[in-house]
This record gives C-alpha cells, sequence and structure tokens, in this order.
C-alpha cells in the first residue's frame, strides 16, 4: 500500500511537469517603432517571422504612442513592421535574428531613422526627408521657445501681483527680443514698466502691443482692452484727463466685458491722484455698466462731490451737494460693513442725513 502511494505521487508529479514547463517556456517581447523622420509610428502591425518576413508566427498590434508587446515561444525571430496599408508580402521595416529567451523580456526596436535604412530610400525621397527634418527641428525649436515663454508669463503676472516689477521687467525685456513679434508679451512689459512709473516705456509697450495685436489675422479684444486701458492709466496718473478718458473709453469698447473694470479703475486713479471732477465722471461711466455690484463706485462718487460741500452759516451744518447723499446712501446699501463705511456714516450724520434703517445695520 505504501509503495502503491508512493508509486501514485510520482506520477501525479510527472502529470504536472508537462504544465509548468509549458509555462516557462514563454518569451516576451516589446518595442518602438520610430519612423525615418524620427518621430513614433502610430498605427501598424509587428509581426515575428521565422522564413524571412514571408509568415507571421505571431502578429502584435502597434499602439498610438508607436510600442508594442507580446509574448512567443523561444526562438530565433525577424521582427518585421508593416503600416496598415501595406500588402502582407511586402514590409516596411525588419529586425534579422533576434533571439528570445524563455522567462525574459527583450527590446526589439525597429528604428527606421538610422543611417542604413535612410540610405536605401531613392535620392527623391532623402531629399523629402531631409527638408522634413529641418522643418520638424524648427517646430521643436519654436515649441521650446514657447514652452520657455508662457513660463516665463506665469511667473510674470505673479511678480507683477507682488509688486516685484523690475524683476518682471527684466525677464518681459528678455523675451521680448527673443520673440518680438508677440503681443502678449509687450503687454506684461508695459504693466511692469508702468508700476515702475516709467510712463514713457510703457508707453511704447502698450502701443506696441496694439500694433502687433491689429496686424494679426484675429486681434484679441481682452488683449486690446489691456493695452488700452494700461495707456489710459497712464494718462491718468500724469493728469491728462482727456486722454486718460479718451483711451479707458476705447478700452472699454475694445473688450466690453472688461469694460466696468477698467472705467472703474479709471476712477480709483483719478481718486488716488486728487482729481475728484474726473473721479466723479468716471465713477459714473463704470455705473453705467454695473449699477449694483461695485459699491465702491458710489463712494468714490461721494467722495468725489463732498469736496464740493459747503457749511450752512446759521446752523453751521455740512450741505452736501447734489448727488452725494444719495451716493453715499447707495453705497452703505450695497456694502454696510464696508471699509469706508464708518467715514460715510460720519458724513451723512454731520451733515444732518437720516441713515436708512433698513440697512444701517446689514451684514455683509
Amino acid at each position: 500500500m505504501k509503495r502503491t502511494l508512493s508509486l501514485w505521487l510520482a506520477f501525479a508529479a510527472l502529470a504536472a511537469m508537462p504544465l509548468i514547463a509549458q509555462e516557462a517556456q514563454l518569451a516576451k517581447v516589446h518595442g518602438h517603432v520610430t519612423n525615418p523622420v524620427g518621430s513614433s509610428e502610430t498605427a501598424g502591425t509587428i509581426s515575428l517571422s521565422q522564413d524571412g518576413g514571408k509568415t507571421s508566427v505571431y502578429t502584435f498590434q502597434l499602439a498610438g504612442s508607436g510600442d508594442y508587446k507580446g509574448e512567443a515561444k523561444p526562438g530565433t525571430y525577424t521582427v518585421v513592421y508593416r503600416r496598415p496599408d501595406t500588402p502582407a508580402d511586402k514590409m516596411i521595416d525588419q529586425l534579422e535574428n533576434v533571439k528570445l529567451v524563455a522567462g525574459t523580456d527583450v527590446v526589439a526596436d525597429i528604428d527606421m531613422s538610422r543611417k542604413e535604412y535612410v540610405d536605401k530610400l531613392p535620392s527623391e525621397q532623402r531629399q523629402q526627408l531631409e527638408e522634413l527634418k529641418k522643418k520638424n527641428a524648427e517646430v521643436l525649436k519654436t515649441n521650446s521657445l514657447i514652452k520657455n515663454l508662457n513660463a516665463d508669463l506665469a511667473s510674470v503676472r505673479a511678480s507683477i501681483k507682488e509688486k516685484k516689477y523690475e524683476e518682471a521687467e527684466q525677464l518681459m525685456l528678455k523675451d521680448t527680443t527673443a520673440k518680438p513679434d508677440a503681443p502678449v508679451l509687450w503687454i506684461e512689459l508695459g504693466q511692469a514698466q508702468l508700476g515702475l512709473k516709467k510712463y514713457d516705456e510703457a508707453e511704447a509697450s502698450f502701443k506696441k502691443t496694439l500694433d502687433l495685436d491689429n496686424a494679426s489675422k484675429k486681434p484679441t479684444p481682452e488683449l486690446q482692452g489691456g493695452a488700452l486701458s494700461g495707456l489710459g492709466e497712464i494718462y491718468a496718473r500724469q493728469g491728462k484727463i482727456p486722454d486718460a478718458n479718451n483711451y479707458f473709453g476705447q478700452a472699454a469698447k475694445a473688450f466690453p466685458g472688461g469694460a466696468a473694470q477698467y472705467l472703474t479703475n479709471e476712477a480709483v486713479i483719478f481718486y488716488q491722484t486728487g482729481n475728484a471732477d474726473a473721479s466723479v465722471a468716471a465713477a459714473d461711466e463704470a455705473l453705467k455698466v454695473d449699477p449694483t455690484s461695485r459699491p465702491l463706485l458710489y463712494y468714490l462718487k461721494g467722495n468725489g462731490l463732498v469736496q464740493k460741500a459747503t457749511v450752512d452759516p446759521k446752523t453751521q451744518t455740512i450741505v452736501l451737494p447734489p448727488g452725494c447723499a444719495d451716493a453715499f446712501q447707495k453705497y452703505l446699501e450695497l456694502d454696510p460693513n464696508g471699509q469706508f463705511a464708518p467715514d460715510v456714516k460720519s458724513i451723512l450724520q454731520s451733515a444732518g442725513q437720516k441713515i436708512s434703517s433698513g440697512f444701517s445695520n446689514k451684514k455683509k
């Protein structure tokens, strides 16, 4: 009985051996297919042949990345590449004497950019190939430049936001020299120069932006609006009120989506530079575009008008000019606890104005 059991176990072990051996016989192969230009092929098949490519023992699909992979029995093969439209009795390229060993993963790349392959092409095809390579090299160079410029733009915008204007200016001076036909670079240079109060240089940069964008096949409204409002800011800060009004107005027409912001900026700049009448006028223009969501405009209008307040000689009460109290009341209605609310309430109370109970205690 013991001997019979031993023999049965031995036979059972032998019966399992072919299955294990069969699994161990498989080999893996993978690779990449490169065309004569040096880029990846995106379609086709890879075949393993043992008669020089006449018949295929195994066939694997090429991925869109140019990669392929598969499994086969160990042996020496010719690796054949065919495009989807290649006849079965033809091939595009081959790699001979590829030895697949059980339990290994062999790399078998098809590289048609190699000299031996290119030299076999007809002279006309070789000439076309050289021209294509030059064009591709130029495209790659341009793409690399654009990638670097985009990274610089992101850096410059962050620098301008942090008021690191000198750093931004230096980077954009470099980039406008490298690619002087890109209006988006010139507008960022103008913004940096504006921050540095280099008004003449900023003016030239904004005008360069407009010239380049106008000359393009499809001008960009947002770029136009930004450059025009940049010019408006230059003139506003220099006290050139008619010029500032002109350019801020043009900016609003060029890019209506930014009109309220452009005109609000104009009102703020005139407020900062002490041009009360100009600030009121700009605020009124901005309120025509957006009368409900910008409480700051009502404050700027009221603040500009209050400069013309008088004092009643009999009561010694402040007399606010027409429109001033209404502007302040509207500010409190929209932003009752805003930055300027305490000052506004004080002015209204000094003028004997009653603050509406409907919004005096509202919270944001």
